[in-house]
């Protein structure tokens, strides 16, 4: 093994040394993570949520087209029919069972474009972690948004007739 000479190992140690002193003045690239979060990209696919109408109806109405577009099989709903005395969507059925197996899921984001009424949507929350398999999977309950400030709590009872998104409207609106 040939030694370099007393001067090229000296050259050499003041190169590191040069570039440790360089960096010195150079905006760091880490942030201290738990009280600074990174902004992250528009088209980022993190944690889903099921989104609510402004009157608080749940926007799902239990179609399982999500279900179908997952690749990965991670989703599972499980629908029931709405009535007038209960009703948590403005259509014919809702999601009484909605299921997220989050060990599961490789985050495409087909079920949120298979969503007819755009209620699964892929957000920018990236703290995700369990400590058990249970906690994996995220239920209908921990997946729904809180209702709106103007909204009221699902189920709602609403007068027979046809219902829109926003306001229930009666079947004839002389009588």
């Amino acid at each position: 093994m040939a030694f370099l000479p007393e001067r090229a190992r000296v050259d050499e140690l003041f190169k590191g040394l040069w570039i440790t002193f360089k960096s010195m003045f150079e905006k760091p690239v880490t942030v201290q993570y738990p009280e600074v979060k990174r902004p992250v990209r528009t088209r980022f696919r993190g944690r889903h949520v099921l989104n609510r109408y402004e009157n608080g109806l749940e926007k799902c109405i239990g179609c399982s087209l999500c279900a179908a577009a997952c690749p990965a099989d991670a989703i599972f709903v499980e629908s029931s029919e709405n009535t007038d005395d209960e009703r948590y969507s403005p259509g014919e059925r809702y999601a009484s069972t909605y299921e997220i197996n989050m060990l599961r899921c490789i985050y495409c984001g087909y079920c949120e474009d298979a969503c007819p009424t755009e209620a699964i949507v892929l957000e920018d929350n990236y703290e995700l972690s369990f400590t058990d398999r249970f906690e994996a999977i995220y239920t209908k309950e921990r997946l729904l948004l809180p209702v709106p400030e103007e909204g009221k709590p699902t189920p709602q009872e609403v007068p027979p007739g046809i219902f829109t998104r926003s306001v229930p409207v009666m079947a004839d609106p002389t009588d």
